[in-house]
């Protein structure tokens, strides 16, 4: 036995005050728990028992040092307890970066199924556009992200690609006179257009496409979120640029139309993206499994 093993035995047979009980709690002979004890007390160079009428009771020494003791194993036993629960999926939390658009297009069904499989998983979502969640899980702020491409992958990032999404120019009543049409991606230049603002992943993939196509857009509006791109050309105030799942049931309804473009705007996909150098919790792995 190591020292550990002596303070282990030492902790029963203090709170119990009897080596028979101390025995039966640690699952080992009586004899085994008296050397155990002995071996301690030679090691401290001090008597921590003496016999009673009903089994044994701690000296001074003996009191003093299950003081300290108890305090340390309580911890150890409930350190272990807690890491079973964590490794069952009792407990633990989760921390994933995400746009809105990545939460609410892909990650909040699953979000849903999570938490109806794990309860007591704390699962704690940073909202943040493409770059910022990346430099998060680069300094180990989250477990994992899901952003939307195209972005700059980082040192010791691992990306998988889970879902293909796609761009589209939308507008209202207003625009009628472009419904149908086949367009050059050079009369966007000619309409009031409505962006998202600049340093988000698909602001900045729109900037590049259209700028090899030799389009320069001066918005009319720039705004935070793609959901005020669909209310703002819903109210004929310009032409919005978002992905299609944004849009969808304004396309359907026909409140909205999809301006057509003789070049195809290439699709682009929602990623979700992990750091090697950071090892995942249990809870972690578990929610990748239903991502993937």
């Amino acid at each position: 036995m190591n020292n550990m093993e002596y303070y282990k035995v030492f902790y029963h047979v203090a709170r119990a005050g009897s080596l028979t009980v101390a025995s039966k709690e640690l699952n080992i002979s009586q004899p085994a728990v008296s050397q155990s004890i002995k071996q301690l007390e030679m090691s401290l160079g001090t008597k921590l028992f003496t016999r009673a009428s009903k089994g044994v009771r701690m000296t001074g020494e003996g009191e003093l040092l299950y003081h300290y003791v108890a305090k340390g194993y309580e911890q150890i036993k409930l350190g272990e307890q807690k890491l079973e629960q964590m490794l069952n999926m009792e407990l633990g939390e989760i921390h994933i970066g995400a746009s809105d658009m990545t939460l609410q297009f892909y990650l909040l069904p699953y979000l849903e199924q999570f938490h109806e499989k794990y309860p007591h998983i704390k699962v704690v979502v940073s909202n943040a556009p493409t770059p910022e969640t990346l430099d998060n899980l680069s300094d180990n702020k989250i477990d994992f992200g899901v952003v939307s491409t195209p972005f700059d992958s980082k040192s010791g990032l691992e990306t998988v690609k889970v879902r293909e999404i796609e761009d589209v120019f939308v507008a209202g009543r207003k625009f009628i006179q472009y419904k149908n049409r086949m367009l050059d991606l050079q009369e966007l230049q000619k309409m009031p257009i409505i962006f998202l603002e600049g340093a988000t992943s698909t602001r900045s993939y729109m900037d590049s496409f259209l700028r090899k196509n030799h389009v320069v857009i001066q918005p009319e509006f720039e705004l935070a979120t793609s959901d005020m791109i669909v209310q703002f050309a819903l109210r004929n105030l310009g032409v919005g640029c978002v992905i299609r799942d944004f849009a969808k049931e304004y396309l359907e309804d026909g409140r909205l139309f999809e301006l057509r473009f003789n070049m195809i705007i290439p699709k682009r996909h929602f990623c979700v993206v992990t750091n090697s150098r950071n090892p995942l919790s249990a809870a972690a792995r578990h929610m990748l499994e239903l991502l993937y």
